[in-house]
């Protein structure tokens, strides 16, 4: 049975359908994806010849350390290749909000060192949020509504106070885990985050988290599980960055008052 309801955006949802997107939705989000294979299938094409049966995504530390002793050697000798398979995979991954991620923050530590890695983590979560966020402007908003009604209605509220400051609340959100980042990249668009807010509070804002990742990479034979990434002073720092950047948000609030 369906129900229209009256959402706080101004919009009506429909409420206890089976499937939250129009067949033109379907459509459209299937052809982005078939794009998006085809161009990994033709990085694949690109890559020298070699035996890639060890290639998969990954999906726990054995993975991600099995990968990284069959790619150290290979990284050497075709370095683009590998580059340019890194970027579409990590892209692919953050567009469609596929798990594991981080791991592939980790083996870019472990294969380009802490500056590299850096650089090339930033840049690729970057670009995969932005292609995350303009998919779901495109398909995402009844599935964010029927995923996610009362984080978003969160979300929305959080956005319309800042309005004047809201470059600062990104890069709070981002540089901290108050909401998920995916939830971020899904929900930005629908809640009318304009995009060049959203795109410099992502490049700035997982610096701080992309180094503490990517530095760990560096001892990936040494980590036990994903929660010795973060021990009890990369957490302060980041939650403290995170304030900083809030600071001039409250403060103008405060002077209004």
């Amino acid at each position: 049975m369906e129900m229209e309801v009256e959402t706080s955006f101004g919009e009506k949802a429909n409420v206890g359908s089976g499937f939250p997107l129009k067949i033109w939705e379907v459509v459209a989000a299937f052809t982005i994806v078939l794009v998006f294979s085809l161009g990994l299938f033709c990085v694949y094409l690109t890559m020298p010849a070699s035996d890639y049966s060890f290639l998969k995504l990954p999906q726990s530390l054995e993975d991600l350390q099995v990968l990284r002793g069959h790619l150290e050697t290979y990284t050497r000798d075709y370095t683009a290749q590998v580059l340019v398979g890194y970027c579409a995979v990590y892209i692919f991954m953050q567009t469609f909000m596929i798990p594991g991620t981080v791991f592939m923050s980790l083996l870019a530590g472990a294969l380009f060192g802490v500056l590299k890695g850096v650089a090339l983590v930033v840049f690729t979560a970057t670009a995969g949020a932005s292609s995350c966020f303009f998919l779901s402007k495109l398909v995402g908003r009844p599935l964010v509504f029927s995923l996610w009604p009362d984080k978003l209605s969160f979300f929305q509220a959080q956005v319309a106070k800042r309005k004047h400051k809201l470059l600062n609340y990104m890069l709070f959100l981002r540089v901290t885990p108050t909401l998920p980042n995916t939830f971020i990249n899904v929900a930005s668009p629908i809640v009318d985050v304009p995009y060049h807010i959203f795109f410099l509070a992502t490049f700035i804002g997982l610096i701080p988290a992309a180094y503490v990742t990517v530095r760990a990479g560096l001892a990936l034979g040494e980590l036990r599980s994903l929660g010795d990434l973060y021990d009890f002073q990369s957490i302060a720092t980041l939650f403290f960055i995170g304030v900083v950047s809030v600071t001039p948000t409250l403060v103008g609030k405060n002077k209004e008052a």
